[in-house]
């Protein structure tokens, strides 16, 4: 299982100094996501103060960005690391692509099954020669003369990872592109039930097998080496859970454990003008919801039991800690994850 890290700094030292740490740390890769900050940037120093370390995004907003430009940032990037950065696609959501970015929004599935294969057909004709002529629905990309044509990328085209949590855009991933992005807010049972089927389902349309997708989960982790840091991550940790269980757009998650009214509960909630609501939500996320949505152990068991659990499911992992601890507490456990069993 290949485990990686996330980019949580953004002065150019502090940027430096984390990729090299992660490197020595034994991790796989490290992510930028795009929130406050342009997730490209900072890779390309990563990139620069790394000789093993794979980049990436996780993730970058697809629709606020035409293919062809998002085409020449990421093959970009993937001449600067040398062939390692893969790019994580999202599609955020309605209110931020039309009112935040004011770009077009529609059938976001669909959507992205064709930016991806227009993606693809860009990389071809820098990559491989092939005479660029993609139409589609949403997107068209017919000219491409050599002085606009950037040599081709060492490794070729860059993996495209989607994230998905429906099962619309689960099969799009399955489709189009090299693997899969799964939310934070998923379960054990969900991979396994829902998600990897329809990924599986996917990958038959484009004539591929799960050897040919790769999973990525970033996993809700909740450890601490005294009592005192497991209660804040504890803590930490049933807050997020209640956060994403107020979106509507992730609720078939709890209904296939039978929580769907505790999705209710949330969102009316979060939408209310209690001044207490955040607490009132994570006081409604019980030990059973807690310890199925996250890996809940002290550090000396913490890659048991991700190996336990999701061994067979994922083929790469990340931590995510909505609280906060010291980085040399994954090390460890980055390396026992990594170590054949």
């Amino acid at each position: 299982m290949k485990v990686d890290g996330k980019l949580n700094v953004w002065s150019t030292a502090e940027v430096v100094e984390e990729a090299r740490h992660h490197e020595k740390a034994g991790y796989d890769g490290l992510w930028a996501s795009e929130s406050k900050h342009d997730p490209f940037l900072p890779l390309v120093l990563a990139a620069e103060h790394t000789d093993r370390l794979e980049v990436g995004t996780a993730i970058a907003v697809a629709f606020a960005r035409s293919p062809m430009q998002l085409a020449y940032t990421a093959h970009d990037l993937q001449t600067y690391a040398g062939g390692r950065f893969s790019l994580g696609l999202g599609s955020q959501i309605k209110p931020h692509i039309e009112r935040r970015f004011d770009m077009p929004w529609s059938r976001p599935a669909a959507r992205m099954r064709e930016y991806v294969s227009a993606l693809h057909a860009i990389w071809a004709a820098w990559n491989e020669g092939e005479r660029l002529n993609f139409r589609g629905d949403f997107y068209s990309h017919t000219l491409m003369s050599p002085f606009f044509s950037p040599p081709p990328a060492p490794g070729g085209a860059p993996k495209v990872f989607v994230a998905a949590v429906g099962q619309a855009m689960t099969k799009v991933a399955g489709e189009v592109a090299d693997g899969l992005l799964a939310h934070g807010f998923t379960t054990e049972r969900y991979l396994r039930e829902v998600t990897l089927p329809t990924v599986e389902a996917g990958l038959a349309v484009s004539g591929r097998t799960r050897a040919d997708f790769a999973v990525s989960h970033l996993l809700l982790t909740a450890t601490g080496r005294t009592e005192e840091e497991m209660t804040r991550a504890i803590d930490g940790t049933r807050a997020q859970i209640a956060f994403y269980g107020s979106t509507p757009a992730y609720r078939g998650v709890l209904e296939l454990h039978g929580w769907g009214e505790l999705g209710d509960e949330l969102h009316a909630l979060s939408t209310s003008r209690r001044e207490d609501k955040w607490e009132a939500m994570s006081r409604l996320v019980d030990d059973e919801v807690l310890h199925t949505f996250a890996v809940v152990a002290e550090p000396e068991r913490v890659a048991g039991e991700i190996r336990r659990r999701y061994g067979a499911l994922v083929d790469r992992v990340s931590f995510y800690t909505a609280y906060e601890i010291d980085a040399e507490v994954w090390e460890p456990i980055v390396q026992e994850l990594r170590t054949p069993e």
